[in-house]
């Protein structure tokens, strides 16, 4: 006697909250085959369908990945793979890596062209554009003057430093060779920091092999930048942008889905000098100074290489000047939150008015 029978049992994890607990119902949803051949029952390993989660952390920051997949095997290679690429990222970009590509440019660009990587040439391309659209609010070369704070220790620079080091802080003086690939420095001195963009390169990679690898749902996140690959299955992937003063509190939750989200704020990595001033990392290239008057920048566009360069932009621009470059941009919303907890946000963002 022969034949065959297919059996597709069908479930889903889901979160189900009660009395502001959240508890997680898990079902499986497995498909498998039952063959009957000659009498002999052949059970092959089930292929289970749920939702994988991974994390790490890299590039002083944390990794969190989560995806829908039809095999755990699969799950568990992919998941590997693109946590990888934020140490492999971190390798060639890290400031703190005496053996980076980065400090290797930053010891040798003043001396002549120094060829780089595609992966190098294509964030420094970027944070050119994004450069010369805020009008230089963004410039990776603050680190001429970045590198004179310790967060950890509680320590600035003092006037007769920064006034010593923001003639080397102007994006323009950072050649690119299209042809050659090559990045040239015209002045001595000029230390870049791609701290507030490389981790945005990064999450678009680390989606980039989630796409490759037939994954169609999935939310990946590396501090303040995150990438939302198609929908939760149905619904939307629901984000919060957190209370500036309040670590466990949302100011806002967005319902969003296929889109790359970044925020800056200033609670990030801060201390308060002896005047009580929060000193936080990011800083005014005209000044070298941490900026003032807001709290944190929320951008909403399709890659992370654009928002998270752009977050840092409009924080640095302020609340009228980041709005009104905002509005210029297709694609680009952005939620504003004022040193006064007043919410700004872009026409995309307002509720259309009804009758």
């Amino acid at each position: 006697m022969s034949g065959g029978r297919a059996g597709y049992c069908f479930g889903e994890k889901s979160d189900v909250s009660g009395g502001g607990k959240m508890n997680n119902l898990v079902v499986l949803k497995c498909r498998f085959t039952l063959l009957l051949l000659t009498g002999v029952v052949l059970w092959p390993t089930m292929a289970c369908a749920d939702w994988y989660r991974f994390s790490d952390t890299a590039m002083t920051t944390p990794i969190e990945l989560e995806f829908w997949a039809d095999d755990e095997d699969l799950a568990k290679k992919v998941g590997e793979e693109v946590l990888a690429v934020f140490h492999q990222v971190d390798e060639q970009m890290s400031r703190y890596r005496e053996d980076s590509e980065v400090s290797r440019l930053n010891r040798n660009a003043a001396n002549g062209p120094v060829t780089v990587s595609d992966d190098l040439f294509a964030v420094f391309k970027k944070a050119r554009e994004v450069s010369v659209l805020s009008d230089g609010a963004f410039d990776i070369t603050f680190g001429s003057v970045g590198y004179l704070y310790d967060f950890r220790a509680g320590k600035k620079p003092t006037e007769d430093e920064l006034r010593s080091g923001l003639p080397r802080v102007n994006f323009r003086d950072v050649i690119l060779d299209q042809d050659a690939q090559t990045v040239e420095f015209r002045q001595e001195g000029i230390l870049v920091d791609l701290g507030g963009i490389a981790k945005g390169y990064a999450v678009d990679l680390g989606i980039e092999r989630l796409v490759s690898s037939g994954i169609r749902h999935a939310r990946l996140s590396a501090g303040g930048d995150m990438r939302l690959l198609g929908d939760k299955r149905g619904r939307p992937w629901y984000v919060g942008i957190r209370d500036p003063r309040s670590e466990g509190r949302n100011a806002v939750v967005l319902p969003l889905q296929d889109v790359a989200v970044s925020t800056s704020g200033d609670y990030e990595r801060f201390f308060l000098d002896e005047a009580g001033d929060r000193v936080h990392h990011i800083l005014s290239p005209e000044t070298g100074k941490s900026v003032q008057g807001l709290q944190s920048v929320t951008i909403i566009g399709a890659d992370t290489l654009t928002t998270d360069g752009l977050s840092t932009a409009v924080f640095v621009l302020g609340p009228a000047k980041g709005l009104e470059m905002i509005e210029r941009l297709a694609g680009i919303d952005v939620v504003v939150i004022d040193d006064q907890r007043m919410m700004h946000v872009s026409e995309g963002l307002v509720p259309p008015e009804t009758e």
